[in-house]
């Protein structure tokens, strides 16, 4: 570069006289003393300015305001030679030419070789698949930067809402409007698109989505701001489209005074805390300070997990927040009560549950003793702690249950509003809300699986539905819903509509590249298959029992009007319950669980223990047979 300017620049004075002058000839007297002159202030000039440092491939627009700085303080510097020599035949105008001429040389040279260093190989463009990027704005045009670097894809077009930018140039792609994106496939080969939208809404995304699933596009996407922000992702770090995206669910700004206000500063419990519901309650805890948080978990493993995950996070932000692992079960009262008196809790949030519907209705006992007892247990003992606010997560399920999980968690809130009329000193609330996007036993993760393995899809039925959300924004409202208060309260999440589960795979499937191989499409990629509803598993699910829900501070909690059993009605049922259960019984405690909830009708009985130990016995003392257990 610097013996390239050692040419450049005498020839931009020689043009700046020729044009001066107006003849290719131009006699230029002592003015040959300034073309040996200029390249000798000016390289030092820019030395200092830098110019020298910058790498060419990666030069930056930036460097313009150099060039033009470099140039005018030598151009300056060359009239100041010529007069204090008072040189003849140097006409004045002859220095603003050439400093419009050597910014042209300087800078030109640059941007030029940029360009030509820049360009990928033709080697390297063999074999590489072209691209669109949604979003013609700064993410998209870095991307663009980014992947041309590459040896896996090369844009070919950008796409944008903007009405404003279409038909342009930015980097050297023109701007189409979505309306193209056909034209795009056919005429330049694309078949996947990037969307580089991290600001866009949830809901904006959503619809973008869906046109491009609708046309067969596989589509990844950009990180959002605040998974760059918070360091879990780059800029360049694209990723599959997830299901967060086609819910298209905004997020509703949380309540700091909600948030904050069983939290901050205060001494705070989670059980299940290595859950996937539980371990988002204590990220989510953990930012709003408190001055303990107490992870109690029956598994060494979560627990050991959600403690380092804490940790690092704890050190990233500079908190001081004293964090305690637990082990031990629900059911140990004592463990609990003397846990909630040493740490001097004040908030309990109890997420520990056995929340699979086809794992508790095989394991009927275990399910009523985890969700039903041990939310008994926890709660006398937060009684006996003097905890001041006790949360429980439920479930949609437990409304109108039709499994013995959903009856299980049904149980546990009679329980707790059984107490709150008993005790009022403890604020005892719960919180239903449906399905949770990630967490485990989810089936977004399941049908991810499916599509990576080649398929196929399964699905249980063609008309079931559920509702989801994202499991930081179930985190917030529960925390929110906690600090409304009001002892005994049911508050239900607002869940948004309900999700058709085979339509939520065929936008997986197609958006993931792949076609639906079905009678319509016998070529297709994945196929669907329908497996049967399981045992105890409903069509649709509903968040309240009744038949209308009371607004609360947040538009997006509720609170239901829910009956509720006195606690001297329901203690002795509570009994019978846990002893039938030690006794593995399950046919008694159920019959006891459809006193206490009427609108559950236990029927087969699926548990495996209880119909193995009903099969009849062969001669030689072997099982034979199923042998179906049912309740009349």
């Amino acid at each position: 570069m610097l013996f390239a300017d050692l040419a450049i620049l005498p020839i931009a004075l020689w043009c700046a006289y020729a044009l001066r002058l107006g003849t290719l000839t131009p006699p230029l007297g002592e003015g040959v003393w300034l073309m040996i002159a200029a390249p000798l202030f000016a390289i030092p000039i820019f030395i200092r300015l830098g110019l020298y440092r910058a790498i060419i491939r990666y030069i930056a627009p930036q460097a313009t305001y150099t060039v033009v700085l470099g140039v005018t303080i030598s151009t300056a510097t060359l009239l100041g030679v010529d007069v204090f020599l008072r040189l003849d035949g140097v006409p004045r105008s002859v220095f603003i030419i050439y400093w419009f001429i050597a910014i042209i040389y300087i800078g030109g040279s640059r941007f030029l070789m940029r360009n030509y260093l820049a360009r990928p190989s033709k080697a390297l463009l063999h074999g590489r698949e072209p691209v669109a990027i949604y979003g013609a704005g700064h993410s998209g045009t870095q991307l663009a930067t980014v992947l041309s670097g590459g040896a896996q894809f090369i844009p070919v077009a950008f796409v944008d809402d903007d009405t404003a930018l279409e038909g342009h140039l930015i980097g050297g792609l023109r701007v189409f409007s979505p309306d193209e994106l056909s034209n795009i496939a056919r005429q330049m080969g694309v078949h996947r698109v990037f969307l580089a939208l991290p600001s866009a809404s949830r809901s904006v995304r959503k619809t973008i989505i869906e046109s491009l699933e609708a046309q067969a596009f596989r589509v990844q996407t950009l990180p959002t701001l605040d998974e760059i922000a918070s360091g879990r992702a780059t800029v360049d770090e694209f990723r599959e489209v997830s299901a967060e995206d086609l819910l298209g669910r905004d997020l509703v700004p949380p309540r700091d005074e909600l948030l904050s206000a069983c939290i901050t500063d205060r001494n705070v419990m989670v059980t299940g805390a290595g859950g996937s519901i539980g371990g988002a309650l204590c990220r989510q805890i953990a930012k709003l300070r408190p001055k303990v948080l107490v992870l109690y978990e029956l598994s060494e493993h979560a627990l050991y997990a959600v403690e380092q995950n804490l940790r690092r996070e704890v050190v990233r932000v500079s908190m001081e927040i004293r964090i305690v692992p637990l082990l031990g079960s629900i059911l140990q009262e004592q463990r609990l009560e003397k846990a909630m008196r040493v740490y001097d809790i004040e908030t309990v949030y109890h997420a520990a549950a056995y929340k699979h519907v086809p794992i508790v209705e095989h394991n009927v006992v275990e399910g009523l003793q985890n969700n039903v007892i041990g939310t008994w247990r926890i709660a006398e003992a937060a009684l006996a702690a003097n905890v001041k606010h006790f949360v429980l997560i439920s479930t949609d399920k437990a409304v109108r249950p039709t499994n013995v999980m959903g009856a299980s968690k049904r149980l546990a809130e009679l329980v707790l509003q059984a107490l709150a009329i008993r005790n009022v000193d403890t604020k005892f609330c719960m919180v239903r809300f449906g399905n949770v996007l990630g967490s485990s036993g989810s089936v977004v993760p399941l049908f991810e699986r499916q599509i990576r393995e080649g398929g196929p899809v399964t699905v249980t039925h063609q008309d079931i539905t559920r509702y989801f959300m994202t499991m930081s924004e179930a985190a917030q409202l529960v925390i929110q819903a906690g600090a409304l208060g009001r002892g005994g309260a049911v508050y239900l999440l607002d869940m948004g509509e309900s999700v058709r589960i085979v339509e939520l795979a065929r936008k997986m499937i197609h958006l993931s590249g792949l076609e639906v191989r079905d009678e319509d499409n016998p070529e297709g990629d994945i196929a669907i298959e329908y497996t049967g509803l399981r045992p105890g598993e409903k069509l649709y699910e509903e968040l309240l029992i009744g038949s209308d829900a009371l607004a609360t501070v947040h538009s997006r909690i509720w609170r239901g009007r829910e009956s509720a059993m006195s606690w001297n009605d329901l203690l002795p049922l509570l009994n019978d319950i846990e002893n039938h259960c030690r006794q593995d019984d399950c046919a008694s405690a159920l019959k006891l669980v459809h006193r206490a909830v009427p609108e559950y009708s236990p029927g087969e009985i699926h548990d495996h223990l209880c119909r193995a130990n009903n099969m009849p016995k062969s001669n030689g003392g072997e099982k034979s047979g199923a042998h179906v257990v049912v309740i009349k």
